[in-house]
Formats: C-alpha cells, sequence, structure tokens
C-alpha cells in the first residue's frame, strides 16, 4: 500500500526553523508543511503591504526559505506553507530569487490566489458576524482585510502541474496537508470519508511541537525530555487516510497516546463537526494507539459533506491599548501597588481619560484568574507585585497617557517604584462571516528556475 510522509514545519507565525530544517534533512519526507498564519496576523500582513505592496508576506519568510533552500538542495522535499499570508505572488517572487541566487536549477514555485475579497466586501456588508450576531455594517472601525479561508482546490492544482514549492494565502491549516493526500492518494473531492481522514492528519501536524509534547509539558504532572530540543512531528499516511505520528530520533519531546488526545481536541469545539473548507470533519470516533516508542497509530477519523460556505475573517482596526507597568518590592509591596492603582484611578479621573475599558493587575497576585479565584490560591505575603494598567481607547493620545501617568509614579506615588515601562498596541480585532464558496475565484501562478 501507498504511504507519505509530511513533516511540519511551523506551528505558528514566529515559529523556530532549527526542527524544521532536520526533518528535511533527516526525515525521508515527501512534503514539509509551514503553518503560519492566525487570524489577526493576516489582517496585519494587509496593513504592512498597504504601506509598501512589495510586502504582505510572513516577516520570517526571507529568514526560513535561506535556510529551507540550502536543505532542498541534497533532500528533494515538496513544500506547502501559507507564508504568502496578504502576498503569496510577492512571496514567491522572493523565493525565485533567493534560489537563483543560491545557484539552484530546476524548480518550480506555485502560488495561489483568491482567498482575498476585499474589494468585493460591500457585498456582504449585511452579512451576520459570527462573534456578536449583529452585521458586518455596524463594525466601528477602519476595514483592513477579508480573507476567506479557502481549502485545497489551489494546492492539488499546483502538485498537478508539477509544483515543488506551493505559497498561499489564507487556506485552512489543515489544507495545507490535505491537498498533498489528496494529489498523492487520488482522493476525489466528494470522497468525505476520506476528506475527514486527511484533516485530522493536517490538524495534528498544524500546530507543530505541540503534538510532539510542547503543549502536553506540565512539570511534576507530566513531563516532558528535552523540551530545548522539541523535535517536530511527522505522520506516515497510507492511502486509506490512517497514519503513524512520530518524529526524529535524537530530538526532545515525545509522541504519545496522550500527546495526540490532546492535539486532537485542541481547539475542536465539537468533535463530530469540525467544520472546514473541504469537509465536516468528525473526530469523535478515532482510534489512538501506542505502536512503539514515539509512534502513535491513529485511524477511525470521517466526515461528511462541507456547508458550502468558506469561513472569511474581516480584519479592522479597532481601537488603542495604552499600558503602563511598576514593579514593588519589600514587606510592604502589596500595600504600595494598591496605593499606586488608587492613585491611577484618581488621576484618570482628573484628567478625564475617556476608556471604553480599563483593567489593573497585580502581576503574580491575580492578572491571570483575577480576584475571585487568586484569593484563594494565594498563601502568605507577597514580597513583589508590579502592577499593569490597560485601558482600551479610541486615540492614540489617549493611550499615551495612560502610560504617562504609570511613569510618573516614580515621584508622586508610593516609594520604591521601579521598572516602569509604557507602551501603546494599535488593535486589530476580527469579525467573521461566512460568504458561499462560489464567490471566491481560486487561482494558481507560476515561476520556474530552469537550468542554464
Amino acid at each position: 500500500m501507498k504511504q507519505i510522509r509530511i513533516g511540519s514545519g511551523a506551528g505558528y507565525g514566529g515559529d523556530r526553523i532549527e526542527p524544521a530544517i532536520d526533518l528535511i534533512k533527516r526525515g525521508n519526507l515527501d512534503y514539509i508543511i509551514f503553518e503560519c498564519l492566525a487570524e489577526r496576523t493576516i489582517s496585519l500582513a494587509q496593513k504592512a503591504k498597504q504601506k509598501n505592496p512589495e510586502l504582505g508576506y510572513n516577516e520570517l519568510f526571507e529568514y526560513r526559505f535561506d535556510k529551507i533552500l540550502d536543505a532542498l538542495k541534497d533532500h528533494k522535499v515538496k513544500v506547502v506553507t501559507n507564508m504568502g499570508a496578504a502576498n503569496p505572488e510577492s512571496a514567491a517572487k522572493l523565493c525565485l530569487a533567493m534560489a537563483r541566487k543560491k545557484g539552484i536549477t530546476r524548480l518550480k514555485i506555485a502560488y495561489v490566489l483568491g482567498d482575498d475579497i476585499s474589494d468585493r466586501l460591500e457585498n456582504y456588508l449585511d452579512y451576520q458576524v459570527l462573534e456578536t450576531g449583529g452585521r458586518l455594517s455596524d463594525i466601528q472601525g477602519t476595514i483592513l482585510s477579508a480573507n476567506g479561508y479557502i481549502g485545497i482546490k489551489g494546492i492539488v492544482q499546483a502538485l498537478r502541474d508539477g509544483a515543488d514549492i506551493i505559497i498561499t494565502g489564507r487556506v485552512a491549516d489543515p489544507s495545507l496537508s490535505l491537498g498533498p493526500l489528496c494529489y498523492e492518494f487520488g482522493w476525489d473531492m466528494d470522497d468525505y470519508d476520506k476528506l475527514g481522514k486527511g484533516t485530522w492528519i493536517g490538524h495534528l501536524l498544524e500546530c507543530a511541537g505541540q503534538v510532539t509534547g510542547g503543549y502536553f509539558a506540565d512539570p511534576g504532572y507530566k513531563e516532558v525530555p528535552e523540551l530545548w530540543n522539541l523535535g517536530f512531528p511527522m505522520i506516515e499516511v497510507d492511502e486509506d487516510g490512517n497514519g503513524i505520528v512520530t518524529k526524529l530520533p535524537g530530538t526532545g519531546g515525545m509522541v504519545t497516546k496522550e500527546t495526540v488526545q490532546e492535539q486532537t481536541l485542541y481547539e475542536i469545539q465539537d468533535p463530530e463537526n469540525y467544520f472546514t473548507p473541504d469537509v465536516i470533519a468528525d473526530f469523535s470516533k478515532v482510534r489512538i494507539e501506542e505502536a512503539g516508542k514515539d509512534r502513535v497509530r491513529i485511524s477511525g477519523a470521517s466526515g461528511k459533506a462541507p456547508t458550502g460556505n468558506y469561513k472569511t475573517s474581516v480584519g479592522y482596526h479597532d481601537c488603542y491599548i495604552g499600558e503602563g507597568q511598576i514593579s514593588y518590592g519589600g514587606g510592604n509591596a502589596v500595600a504600595k501597588a494598591q496605593l499606586a492603582k488608587e492613585i491611577l484611578e484618581k488621576r484618570f479621573e482628573q484628567i478625564g481619560l475617556a476608556y471604553e475599558e480599563i483593567r489593573y493587575d497585580f502581576i503574580g497576585l491575580n492578572s491571570l484568574y483575577g480576584d475571585s479565584i487568586s484569593k484563594q490560591l494565594n498563601t502568605g505575603n507577597c514580597s513583589e507585585v508590579r502592577l499593569r494598567v490597560a485601558a482600551r481607547v479610541k486615540t492614540m493620545e489617549e493611550a499615551t497617557l495612560v502610560g504617562n501617568e504609570v511613569e510618573a509614579l516614580y515621584t508622586n506615588g508610593p516609594s520604591g517604584g521601579g521598572g516602569a515601562t509604557k507602551n501603546i498596541k494599535d488593535i486589530v480585532s476580527i469579525a467573521s462571516i461566512f460568504i458561499p464558496v462560489e464567490d471566491f475565484k481560486i487561482s494558481v501562478g507560476y515561476l520556474e528556475v530552469n537550468e542554464q
């Protein structure tokens, strides 16, 4: 029975590169995927593209491909990645230039377009927003982007046309793996049982080191060896869609029934109905079995027909968050931080700070769980505490005032304050709508490095 090996090279936009290169060199892979997009990531990429039309791809694209292309010289592994973000074509052109500079020949680079519908968004202003139940037209803020979670169509077409590297924008995370599986095994686009199995493969790979123990580790409860040397996963998949999850020998982390179970449920609200653009996957009857050290056998996923809509993330400029922090130490640290909070409350009232929301955190005491839970967990006195205040405001000027007032506590607040910092964040928020599949026009472009 035919098998292919797919490795994971990244689980998020800023992931490390060394485990991916190790996989290319030692993993005997057919494919490696780099999943580097999140909901807000592509909106930030669109902002970069608006400033410079040549940008908009992942900020680590050049850094990663400098090492990827070197590894590909001696290891013919196909690469599928959404590092193209808001500008797959520019990313492909950069990849072409880098390959030529390195003297690489006979390389075909594909870029998939069609997820960006920003120029047609006025057609969907009366659509319901998933997060709020209101209409898209109700959004108060400048819209920056609109990208649909498209599926495997462009990836499969690129592979049929002989692409070695495929660069996409906002395809769904599991589609990066499902596309190669459909191409290699000839799965039909309406064989939803197989598509459900392939989606599970993609879901296990999409977060890279999470399934090899990175997200599993909990000292004293769930020990994971050598996390500093964490190996990324690869899956050996057969033509029926079953597989073995494993990692390279000599790397840190681990692959066990438990790590695979946790990643299977990661971000899944309903295991029986995991909605993707390609299929509604069903993970409710999966089988996860130990098959040796760092080898876990997976089977039993299934699926049914997709909804006919693509979830589309609309990014918009929402607000600014002004933040300030300052630390207090010693036996009276908590009391000093509480006094500093009272001073700030009165000062913000005095200067008329117009905020939509404000919160005060005593980091180390209540910043994660709030008072209701944290008071039950804290025992004894705290010898140091850091006060953090963050306010949600509409203007940069108001955001600046927040940090300035915290900094002023150096000489106007309790004694012993130190390490004051201030920060302003330009907040991009996401509104999700569902748009019919037929409204998206998927296309694939190609660039080639030929022998000279």
